[in-house]
C-alpha cells in the first residue's frame, strides 16, 4: 500500500465537499496514458450523481487502442462522458460545448455552467485551463501539486470553471497504480525509491514494449530481470561510477525523464480488465490481512 497524502489535499478534499452542492458538473482530467490510476475514486463518491466530463489529457502520449478501449469503459457510465486531448491540440477547446450537453439550458435557471475542475497532481489540468482561458491563470510545472488554492475562472459567457488543488487519496492499495503514479509524476521523486519505481517501469517495457526498448537504449537482447536491465540502460548510457560500476540511480532518473518527456513513445500502462483483476487482487490480499490480524487478536485475548 503507497500512501502520500499531505495536508494541502486533506484541505483539498474538504473543500471538494463543500463547493460540490454550488456546481453543475464536474470536469475529471485523466493521464490518457492511465486512465483508471489517475481516477480519483474519493471524487467518484463525492460527486454522487452529478454529471462528469472526463478529460483524457495528453493523449499524444498514449496508445491509441488503450485509449479507445478507456473511452468505451468510462462512456458506458451513466452520466459521464470523455473528450481526448493534449496542451497542444484544439480539442481543448470543445470542452465548453461538452459541458452543455451534459448541463442543457432549463427555463428557470442560469444559463451559465459551473463546473468543478479536478485532476491529480501533474495531468496537465493547469495548462489546461490556461489554454482554455486564454490567459495564463493557473500555476504549471513538471512538479506535483503546485496548485494549492480554490479559484474561479471565467471562460466564457457561459462557463466558469471551479479550479481545485491536485488531490490524491490516502492509500493506494495496488501497488503497480502507485508506481504507474509516481512514474509519470503524479507522486512525487521524494516519495518513493526511484530505483523502484524505475525498476517497475523497466519490467513494464520489457514486458508490453520490448522492441521499443530494444531500440531506444541499444540493447540486442533485453536482460531477465528488471534490474539487469537498468544497468544494461546505464551502461550504454555512460551512467558508471568508480569501479566500473553502473550509477543505478542515476539510470533510474534517465530512464523516467525520458518517459515524461515523451521519449518513450505512445504506451498504454494499463486497459480497465486488467486493472479490475489488480484492485481484486490487492482487496483479496487486503482481506487476508485483515483476517490475520483478527485471528492474531482473538489468540491473544484467549492467553
Amino acid at each position: 500500500m503507497i500512501q502520500w497524502f499531505p495536508g494541502h489535499m486533506h484541505k483539498a478534499r474538504k473543500e471538494f465537499s463543500s463547493i460540490l452542492p454550488q456546481v453543475d458538473l464536474v470536469i475529471e482530467v485523466l493521464d490518457a496514458r492511465l486512465p483508471g490510476s489517475s481516477e480519483n475514486p474519493l471524487l467518484a463518491r463525492l460527486r454522487g450523481d452529478k454529471p462528469c466530463l472526463k478529460v483524457l489529457n495528453k493523449s499524444d502520449l498514449a496508445d491509441a487502442d488503450g485509449l479507445a478501449e478507456w473511452r468505451a469503459h468510462f462512456d458506458a457510465q451513466s452520466g459521464v462522458r470523455t473528450l481526448t486531448c493534449s496542451s497542444r491540440d484544439e480539442r481543448i477547446q470543445e470542452i465548453p460545448a461538452r459541458c452543455r450537453e451534459l448541463v442543457p439550458v432549463r427555463a428557470n435557471r442560469s444559463s451559465v455552467v459551473h463546473a468543478l475542475i479536478a485532476g491529480i497532481p501533474n495531468v496537465g489540468k493547469s495548462t489546461l485551463i490556461n489554454r482554455l482561458a486564454g490567459r495564463k491563470v493557473a500555476k504549471t510545472g513538471g512538479e506535483a501539486a503546485l496548485t494549492r488554492l480554490q479559484q474561479r475562472i471565467e471562460v466564457s459567457p457561459e462557463l466558469i470553471l471551479v479550479d481545485t488543488p491536485g488531490m490524491l487519496w490516502p492509500n493506494i492499495d495496488v501497488e503497480a497504480s502507485g508506481y504507474r503514479l509516481a512514474a509519470t509524476g503524479a507522486i512525487r521523486d521524494t516519495a518513493l525509491d526511484l530505483q523502484d519505481v524505475a525498476s517497475y517501469l523497466a519490467g513494464f517495457l520489457a514486458r508490453d514494449y520490448p522492441a521499443r526498448l530494444r531500440e531506444r537504449y541499444a540493447i540486442d537482447v533485453l536482460p531477465a530481470s528488471e534490474l539487469e536491465i537498468l544497468e544494461a540502460i546505464g551502461r550504454r548510457r555512460g551512467c558508471i561510477v568508480a569501479g566500473g560500476r553502473v550509477d543505478l540511480e542515476k539510470v533510474a532518473r534517465l530512464l523516467l525523464h525520458e518517459l515524461r518527456a515523451g521519449e518513450l513513445g505512445v504506451l498504454c500502462f494499463e486497459t480497465p480488465a486488467g486493472l479490475a483483476a489488480e484492485r481484486e487482487q490487492a482487496a483479496a490480499e487486503r482481506q487476508r490481512r485483515d483476517e490475520a490480524r483478527a485471528a492474531r487478536r482473538a489468540r491473544r485475548a484467549k492467553s
